[in-house]
């Protein structure tokens, strides 16, 4: 008999298909709550999630043979950890698995903010570019020799800051701790390194800490010529303090792949020519993917045989 597993939201097909060479799996479901429990869950030992998808008490008391939360990606967000941990549950997520190409869309968010590749884009399409002027656009600044500063120097963040260093910026950051095993300048407060910095690149978890934290204090901080990129997750940032910000020029430019209320994009940010938006879309890199993929079949197997979890979330 294949041990039976849940899949909350919906996943890759490709994974799927590797789940169920060993697994009976049950799911997708429609909405995060007990009522849209497919039938037989309860015998479910596993329950395969991601960081956004609420799984509180009242769909972990609906499990009752649960013994992992395994998320699919970095994020843990919607799980009700404390809860876990008095139940005994373990839980585990992507780790690093998608830092780097997290980080290398990163640098294009940022790339593209900076270098107004996005307007270059619409101003070709509008039909604007119509001599060989040198300044064909308003000039914009490059990356070398600025100051990259970077909330949550974790995985990711540190990724960015390699690669962020080869293209000659200086480096300084804020974390919860001081990390003194890497050479890069330690700020003591998000909004210290706001006015340190010209770029300011988002790479948090989601936290009650981490709500707002990017708020309008900390985008008059960081400046009218200042940018600022969201790799992370979108509560990180007040939406309608950045709105304003890019709205009265109060900071020059953002990047975005997350949002508060995915899908859900407000019209002001939309509207403003001076925001990049994708659809989080960071991870979403073949390499990572099946990087992701393998990280999780390996839990589960762990899992399953009584072993440490691969990528086990202490709690």
């Amino acid at each position: 008999m294949k041990p039976t597993i849940v899949m909350a939201p919906p996943m890759p097909a490709a994974l799927v298909a590797r789940l169920r060479e060993h697994y009976e799996v049950l799911g997708p479901m429609d909405h995060p709550a007990p009522d849209a429990l497919p039938p037989a869950a309860g015998d479910a030992r596993a329950l395969l999630t991601v960081g956004g998808w609420r799984t509180d008490r009242a769909l972990i008391d609906a499990l009752p043979n649960l013994g992992l939360i395994a998320c699919y990606g970095t994020g843990i967000e919607g799980v009700d950890q404390g809860y876990v941990k008095t139940r005994g549950i373990l839980l585990s997520n992507a780790a690093d698995a998608n830092a780097d190409a997290v980080a290398e869309f990163a640098m294009g968010l940022m790339l593209a903010s900076v270098r107004k590749i996005g307007a270059g884009d619409r101003f070709i399409r509008a039909g604007r570019w119509r001599s060989n002027a040198i300044e064909r656009m308003p000039i914009a600044p490059g990356l070398g020799g600025r100051r990259l500063g970077i909330y949550g120097l974790g995985a990711i963040g540190a990724r960015i800051a390699k690669l962020a260093t080869a293209f000659g910026m200086e480096i300084g950051y804020h974390n919860r701790s001081q990390r003194s095993e890497l050479p890069y300048l330690y700020q003591g407060s998000l909004l210290g390194l706001a006015e340190w910095a010209d770029v300011l690149l988002v790479a948090v978890r989601a936290s009650a800490e981490t709500r707002h934290a990017v708020d309008a204090g900390v985008l008059r901080a960081l400046g009218p010529a200042g940018h600022v990129v969201n790799i992370s997750r979108g509560l990180a940032i007040d939406e309608q303090a950045l709105c304003d910000a890019l709205e009265t020029g109060t900071i020059a430019g953002a990047g975005l792949d997350v949002y508060e209320s995915e899908p859900n994009v407000p019209d002001r940010l939309k509207a403003l020519d001076n925001a990049v938006l994708t659809p989080h879309i960071a991870a979403m890199a073949d390499s990572a993917q099946l990087a992701q993929q393998d990280l999780l079949l390996r839990n589960l197997a762990a899992f399953f045989s009584g072993k440490p979890l691969p990528s086990g979330v202490p709690l």
